[in-house]
């Protein structure tokens, strides 16, 4: 119940907290450039925070099996199969361009790093952190080389904002940074050196701060308009991410002898990875492409509050792996 509560209170603590400056923000009743403030937090959490805690939670776990190796290539097919599944049901359900394209970045893509690591830490704890910089290895990948070129295939006024796609990823310094943490990591736990017994009380407190201020930063860009109207495909949305790819990706990872990595922590660690909603990236390509933005407003929304369910299902069910 604690953990629950904690991990709860930390995702809307840090929402709610980013709301509240935006509404501020926009009645004036305080002035602060809103951009540029969810730039630094982002910054200070992507840039500083997250490749602190993922060098030391990497440098400490066993890679003496070879399972690790399997996690980025479970996480890439839980993402492909959330992307090609939500464009099965936007033929299924026969949406105009402009609401299948808000649908597809909904479903395609999810919030693992700001609530998914946050919910690992906090459940499962720091040991099972550091699968979660390995699990999502490809992630950027697959959003801006494959998601985002999709989504601007069902825009009707065709934006090219997206060229050289590619380039921009091996450029984005918060991949760079993500990815010289994970090698870093990986460097310290094979050289031998043994890590500094505080490096855990370290991240036991950065680790949540940086979930917070992304989600704050999150927050600041929160909008309730129209929901109402797109309660159906948000709700759709929801049983895709929720229950069809973590029960495949879960099936997959047993079927792949996961489940006897350290008693199930593996597993523990995808289920709830695979399981996450709707990311906040999922909201730039309807309004770079000129897609539905209320429908993806209201599918990140939706599936963002249905956490309050779905955070005890995952307790329960990891308490019987």
């Amino acid at each position: 119940m604690q953990k629950l509560l904690t991990s709860l209170f930390i995702i809307f603590f840090g929402l709610i907290c980013g709301y509240i400056i935006q509404r501020l923000t926009l009645s004036k009743k305080i002035k602060i450039p809103l951009n540029k403030v969810k730039k630094i937090f982002q910054i200070i959490a992507l840039l500083i925070l997250t490749p602190i805690a993922s060098i030391g939670a990497i440098w400490d776990i066993d890679l003496s099996s070879l399972d690790i190796i399997l996690l980025p290539v479970i996480g890439s097919l839980a993402i492909l199969i959330g992307g090609f599944t939500s464009l099965i049901f936007v033929k299924l359900y026969k949406y105009e361009k402009r609401q299948a394209g808000a649908f597809f970045c909904c479903g395609a893509i999810t919030n693992i790093g700001a609530v998914g690591a946050l919910i690992v830490f906090i459940i499962l704890g720091e040991h099972a952190f550091a699968f979660v910089p390995m699990y999502k290895l490809f992630e950027p990948l697959i959003y801006y080389g494959i998601w985002f070129p999709i989504a601007k295939s069902f825009s009707i006024t065709h934006i090219d904002n997206d060229k050289n796609n590619l380039i921009k990823i091996v450029k984005d310094p918060f991949i760079i940074i993500s990815v010289i943490s994970i090698i870093l990591g990986f460097v310290l736990n094979f050289s031998k050196i043994e890590r500094p017994a505080i490096y855990a009380d370290i991240n036991s407190i950065i680790i949540p701060i940086s979930s917070i201020l992304l989600l704050a930063s999150i927050g600041m860009a929160m909008k309730f308009s129209k929901i109402k109207k797109y309660i159906k495909p948000a709700l759709y949305i929801s049983i895709l991410k929720f229950l069809f790819v973590p029960f495949v990706i879960t099936l997959l990872a047993y079927a792949l002898n996961l489940g006897s990595y350290e008693n199930g922590l593996l597993i523990k660690v995808i289920l709830i990875l695979s399981s996450m909603p709707a990311g906040f990236v999922a909201l730039v390509p309807p309004s770079l492409y000129d897609l539905d933005v209320d429908l993806a407003n209201a599918g990140w929304l939706v599936t963002t509050t249905l956490l309050i369910v779905i955070i005890p299902i995952q307790i329960f069910i990891i308490s019987y792996i």
